[in-house]
């Protein structure tokens, strides 16, 4: 029975950037059955959590602005909630921020992520980046292959621009991605697509945007 919606931000640190998104959640189920918060179950024969993850991560990325929702069967105080859940986290999870959402039948998390911001780190400096960027961006079409499909990258990328660069330290990146069903922009692709190695830098996801439902008919 769901009684109660809350909505977590949270970080996926390094301790955890190889758990991959079925096993995230099977390690949030973990976290709540220690914290002693009563998680909502499904029905049937094989009851499972309520539990809704914005977008999967990919393998190998950090985050600093995961988004998930999860539903309890008796009501719990805000200050109960993040206390509990702060004794159960394991290594490599870390509690941003927690918003209790109202609307216990509203919309599936997943169908209201629209992008993602990744600030991608690199390893070694170079001072060709912010040309191949707006060689880039000025690009009416970027094709390439995924999964031995090919897709055009560039209306997938909203914004890409240098963070940090002087020529001497290593420069950071930030870009904006669609992440939308169907058309969702990959960092590592970006990388690529600059003629860089995804394997010589760190990614970061730092936020996942959602729609305005206020905006919706």
């Amino acid at each position: 029975m769901k009684t109660q919606r809350w909505r977590i931000t949270f970080a996926k640190t390094e301790a955890m950037r190889f758990t991959g998104h079925l096993d995230l959640i099977l390690t949030w189920e973990r976290t709540f059955r220690r914290s002693g918060l009563p998680l909502s179950y499904s029905k049937g024969y094989n009851p499972r959590p309520v539990i809704n993850l914005a977008a999967p991560l990919p393998l190998g990325f950090t985050s600093r602005g995961e988004i998930g929702d999860f539903w309890l069967s008796e009501e719990c105080s805000r200050a109960s909630f993040s206390n509990s859940l702060d004794h159960a986290l394991p290594p490599g999870l870390d509690l941003l921020d927690i918003e209790e959402i109202p609307d216990l039948h509203g919309n599936k998390l997943p169908s209201l992520v629209e992008s993602a911001v990744y600030q991608i780190s690199l390893e070694e400096p170079s001072p060709a980046i912010p040309a191949r960027i707006d060689q880039l961006l000025a690009s009416d079409s970027v094709l390439r292959s995924r999964k031995g499909k090919q897709y055009d990258l560039r209306p997938l990328i909203h914004s890409l621009a240098v963070l940090e660069a002087n020529g001497i330290q290593s420069p950071k990146l930030e870009t904006s991605l669609s992440l939308l069903p169907g058309a969702t922009g990959r960092p590592d692709e970006v990388l690529k697509a600059l003629g860089l190695d995804p394997l010589q830098a760190s990614i970061c996801r730092e936020r996942i945007l959602l729609k305005s439902l206020s905006s919706e008919p």
